[in-house]
């Protein structure tokens, strides 16, 4: 059973940083792909980043410069740091991990940057 636990939402102010990290119940190496995405109010869900199993990493534009992701084998663990956040990063951010034809999903954290 795979599992992805998410920490490290939270409430910043503008300018702030936060980590947040996604924790899988397996070797994070089964996976082809593991990012990020989220979804602001009214929004439609956005992917902002993924890392590939051979460590190849995509950023969405308006998060480029910015946020960073990394992983931890040992730790079967993939981070997001954010930096430099603004307002128009509040949203609920959610780590998924692809594997074959399946999409695995972390629970969720959200992140409220206040101006």
């Amino acid at each position: 059973q795979v599992q992805l636990v998410e920490l490290g939402g939270g409430l910043v102010q503008a300018g702030g940083s936060l980590r947040l990290s996604c924790a899988a119940s397996v070797n994070i190496f089964m996976f082809s792909a593991m990012g990020w995405y989220r979804q602001a109010p009214g929004k439609q869900p956005e992917r902002i980043t993924f890392v590939t199993s051979s460590g190849t990493t995509n950023y969405v534009d308006s998060v480029k410069g910015r946020f960073t992701i990394s992983r931890d084998p040992a730790k079967n663990t993939v981070y997001l740091q954010m930096n430099s956040l603004n307002p128009e990063d509040t949203a609920v951010y959610f780590c998924y991990a692809d594997r074959t034809s399946k999409t695995y999903w972390g629970q969720g954290t959200q992140v409220t940057v206040s101006p």
